[in-house]
């Protein structure tokens, strides 16, 4: 396990790093420790923008080397938003390094959580939180594949999907209570209240009858979350995705021997 002290150097080594590569004209530290929230558990993210005439795949490949060979990578993944490549590294210490490098247009800060060490920043669209009827579109097309999981038997599937439904929940009861809703970064801040209750939505055994209790109380309480969102909405849904469930039972009950 890293401890504080070689997070804070393999940092510094990095921005230093940075700092004498020409094809870099900015880096910010982004995530947890931009806001002064890092604990023992944070990982690295750093963010490099690149000048305009670098070639992004010579960047990307010198610095993945560069980790490979100072820091014993054990792998690596990448992500990608737009133009921005996030190349998210494991260490062997279980350390995540994060270096996501940045067209210079797109090299600013798209929420709180970004603190330019260097460079210029650009004045970028602030990302916002998700659409609560995003969520509530997402949340009546995971039951819907809940429910035929459930009735063909494919009980992995159906618990998959009655879990997709429970995390559309969750994000919706974030957006309510003003919490980060994406990555189930809000989830541990909501209420007891909110929480407690959904208990009752986590599937404990992967047979058709559990899967039915389990997805019964989740469109229960997606429904009360829609209902938070628009009343009218929540009604329109209600009949639908109590058919699911019914179906979903049925379904189950056929091929549940007795």
């Amino acid at each position: 396990m890293f401890t504080h002290d070689e997070r804070d150097r393999l940092r510094a080594a990095l921005v230093s790093a940075a700092r004498t590569d020409p094809r870099i004209t900015g880096a910010a530290v982004v995530g947890s420790a931009a806001v002064d929230r890092e604990d023992r558990w944070s990982d690295i993210d750093l963010a490099l923008c690149l000048d305009e005439a670098a070639e992004v795949d010579d960047v990307v490949r010198d610095w993945s080397d560069r980790m490979y060979r100072d820091h014993s990578v054990v792998h690596h993944l990448d992500v990608r938003r737009g133009a921005t490549l996030f190349r998210v590294f494991l260490l062997p210490d279980t350390l995540q390094v994060d270096l996501s490098f940045w067209p210079a247009a797109d090299f600013g800060a798209t929420g709180a959580a970004f603190r330019l060490v260097f460079g210029t920043a650009a004045d970028v669209r602030e990302v916002g939180p998700p659409e609560a009827l995003d969520l509530v579109g997402m949340g009546w097309l995971y039951a819907l594949h809940a429910r035929s999981g459930i009735a063909r038997g494919r009980v992995w599937q159906a618990q998959h999907m009655v879990s997709g439904l429970r995390e559309q929940v969750l994000a919706l009861a974030c957006l309510r209570h003003g919490l980060p809703a994406v990555q189930g970064r809000g989830m541990d801040d909501l209420p007891a209240e909110v929480t407690a209750p959904l208990g009752a939505t986590l599937v404990r055994a992967v047979d058709p009858p559990e899967l039915v209790r389990a997805f019964r109380a989740t469109v229960d309480a997606f429904l009360a979350e829609v209902g938070w969102v628009d009343t009218e909405l929540a009604s329109s849904l209600t009949p639908t995705m109590r058919e699911l469930v019914d179906t979903s039972a049925a379904g189950a009950k056929a091929i549940t021997p007795d």
